[in-house]
């Protein structure tokens, strides 16, 4: 089993769609607190609507985005402080119910973790995916 990240920083949607698409995902998981974009295409409605016309699933779990706080950190560079206030927010019951949910979807169907950072390290995508790791066994790949 395999779960993916993929971040659409430097991306298009047909280019984020088409790399779902080779990588046989099933689903995205949108890990975003706020599943809005000033990006075009990668707003909730317009990406449930062009990913489901690919025949992709979607989901968004608001309980696996960062905190505002968190995002602040993580914009300002501080990457450790982010992941301090990430942990905090994943002891939360919204949280741990949002990845029991995540956990459940990625042992069913191919599933891919998406937020907007291109690169998986600097994001909370990444420690999302080691706790569905944990809990499943799977392997990670970031697209």
């Amino acid at each position: 089993m395999i779960l993916s990240t993929i971040g659409y920083e430097a991306a298009t949607l047909p280019e984020v769609i088409g790399t779902l698409r080779t990588a046989g995902v099933e689903v995205v998981l949108d890990v975003r607190a706020v599943a809005a974009s000033r990006r075009a295409g990668f707003s909730k409605t317009m990406l449930r609507a062009s990913l489901e016309a690919e025949g992709i699933g979607y989901e968004h779990l608001r309980g696996l985005g960062t905190p505002k706080p968190g995002r602040d950190a993580a914009r300002k560079g501080r990457i450790g402080e982010m992941e301090t206030l990430f942990f905090e927010h994943m002891a939360t019951p919204e949280a741990q119910d949002a990845l029991a949910l995540a956990v459940a979807i990625a042992r069913e169907r191919p599933a891919a973790l998406l937020c907007y950072e291109a690169c998986a390290a600097g994001c909370h995508r990444r420690i999302v995916a080691n706790m569905i790791r944990k809990a499943t066994g799977c392997e990670i790949r970031d697209l």
